[in-house]
């Protein structure tokens, strides 16, 4: 499975907006989660690799995408999140707030 581009089709359309580009992209399996696990400190392959419970190949391939696609970097002490990366993560918190909510049974109603 090629990267994602913008402009390019990706699963799901043909016109490779950017949201379904980036929908494509994280939607790939242990993505997120790598994402995830990188929201603090930087991590090595190996010390990746055990926090996402991945095998090598796999993470091999999701690293090289989330690079070419410029949300990790990779400098010393590991992998870590780029500031597109972070800007992600932040983007993401109020689904991450929705889904604590909802997960307590505490969903707020939808709006009309």
């Amino acid at each position: 499975m090629k990267t994602p581009t913008t402009g390019t089709p990706v699963r799901g359309s043909t016109t490779g907006r950017p949201i379904m580009v980036a929908l494509d992209l994280l939607g790939r399996r242990a993505a997120l989660r790598i994402l995830w696990e990188l929201r603090g400190e930087p991590l090595t392959f190996r010390a990746l690799q055990q926090a996402c419970d991945s095998n090598p190949s796999l993470l091999n391939t999701r690293l090289k995408e989330l690079r070419a696609t410029g949300l990790l970097e990779h400098a010393d002490g590991g992998y870590r999140l780029s500031a597109s990366g972070r800007q992600l993560l932040t983007a993401m918190q109020p689904l991450y707030d929705w889904a604590e909510q909802w997960q307590g049974g505490d969903v707020p109603p939808a709006r009309p």
